[in-house]
């Protein structure tokens, strides 16, 4: 059974973003689902015909071996117009060329979509309109909440899909799963028996070019603000009634309300740092100060750490670190829940009795769990033991699971209005730390953990 039309219009579509991570999802996800009918319209500002489109998507295609009659349809119709996305004339113009359900999916910078958002008051909008938007989601909170107010003039909240990645469908039913539905952990989710709990994404890669972005982000809006929030509030949420996208978000929201810096102060509650030049793995890489593109003056952090608390009866008193950083030495993606010591540990025992230490690992999905155990000779010698296990892996790309998403109009893993709002309360004191120069700037070399004077996290 063929579905309903929907007519994607790519917003940008002559951008990286596009062609390296949307494509290649649209391509997947149309190989897995044939039945799915899209018409694909890119619209960018570069002197772009149908064929050099055509082709951009026919290349980003192969790289996920795409196949079938639903991807050749596509690239049989796909079709491209050089547009002003900032024009209502031309934003009526593309609308004149969809067939179906209409998503427009915004590969653009943040003030340019602010900006089409504001030209759409003064289009003609078809019924059931998805708006799809990149993070960050402004540059703010009180930018988030003015585009907020504008994307409400357009259509409800359920069609705005603010776009994160970093949790595909599989992550989030990965980590809802073990919490959930293992009585051996959602008993001791708590601060009753967990001590701390981290949350990294530490990259090997360096700038990669993106300095154009990059530079007026960091790693604090570019990782944390976003993608590492909606981590922790996957984490620490309560359990939601179902796993539909009303209880989920709103158990995502009543964590993000209740999230604050550390003991309230920004100062010690945070850390930055910029990498110098290095080697990682068999790699050279610049200091960031000298990668092309870069503006040395704006002090832009390339790692960046900050500790938050869950003022909830639940978390109360467990130190939540977020951190994330480019051109480290290993690439690390993790939550790493530290439970407290035994309350007794008879005497008698020798050896390590360090707390037990729940590892999540994100991409490949796999989980650790280190525990102390009976040596295999004296009895009363204690070891370290690991117990592992691997997740299934997801049936998709994480983006084509969000392209999912936005093409059956199922909100589940977009981010709310309210949310996205709550992520900049929570880190705008850090900011305007860091904007002050109250925390130092330090430096590492590429190919290292990070500067040699920051503990070990």
């Amino acid at each position: 059974m063929t579905a309903p039309q929907t007519t994607l219009i790519v917003l940008g579509a002559s951008g990286d973003l596009t062609s390296r991570l949307l494509m290649p999802a649209l391509g997947q996800l149309l190989t897995r689902e044939p039945e799915r009918s899209i018409r694909l319209i890119g619209a960018g500002m570069d002197d772009w015909d149908d064929a050099h489109w055509r082709e951009v998507v026919t290349t980003s295609f192969t790289t996920v071996d795409a196949g079938g009659p639903a991807v050749e349809a596509v690239l049989a119709g796909a079709i491209y117009r050089k547009a002003d996305i900032t024009q209502p004339a031309d934003l009526t113009a593309l609308l004149g060329l969809a067939e179906g359900r209409v998503a427009f999916y915004f590969a653009v910078p943040p003030a340019i979509a602010a900006k089409a958002c504001t030209a759409l008051e003064s289009v003609e909008l078809p019924e059931g309109l998805i708006l799809a938007l990149e993070k960050p989601f402004g540059v703010d909170e009180a930018s988030a909440h003015t585009l907020n107010l504008q994307l409400a003039k357009l259509v409800p909240e359920d069609q705005v899909h603010r776009i994160d990645h970093f949790l595909g469908r599989s992550t989030v039913l990965n980590v809802l799963g073990v919490r959930f539905t293992n009585r051996v952990f959602e008993p001791v989710w708590s601060s009753e028996h967990i001590e701390s709990v981290v949350i990294r994404y530490d990259e090997a890669l360096g700038l990669e070019g993106r300095a154009g972005y990059y530079d007026r982000a960091g790693a604090l809006i570019d990782m944390i603000q976003s993608h590492l929030l909606q981590v922790l509030a996957v984490v620490a949420m309560d359990p939601p009634s179902t796993l539909g996208a009303i209880d989920l978000r709103d158990a995502k929201g009543m964590v993000l309300r209740a999230t604050r810096v550390w003991q309230g102060d920004p100062v010690a509650s945070s850390r930055r740092a910029r990498y110098g030049a290095g080697e990682v793995g068999d790699r050279k890489l610049p200091a960031y100060a000298d990668e092309p593109g870069v503006d040395p003056a704006l002090e832009t952090e390339t790692l960046a750490e900050m500790t938050v608390g869950i003022a909830t009866t639940r978390w109360e008193g467990v130190p939540f670190t977020l951190r994330s950083g480019k051109a480290l030495g290993d690439r690390r993606s993790e939550i790493v829940i530290k439970f407290k010591p035994v309350s007794h540990l008879p005497s008698g025992f020798s050896g390590s009795a360090d707390p037990s230490v729940l590892r999540l690992t994100l991409g490949p999905d796999r989980m650790a769990l280190e525990v102390n155990l009976n040596g295999p000779g004296d009895p009363f010698q204690l070891d370290r033991a690991s117990l592992e296990a691997e997740f299934g892996e997801g049936e998709l790309l994480a983006y084509a699971e969000v392209l999912q998403g936005i093409l059956d109009g199922d909100p589940t893993l977009s981010v709310r209005g309210d949310t996205a709002e709550e992520c900049w309360r929570i880190v705008q004191p850090v900011l305007d730390a860091w904007r002050s120069d109250a925390v130092p700037l330090d430096e590492y070399p590429a190919g290292t953990p990070g500067p040699a004077s920051w503990p070990v996290i």
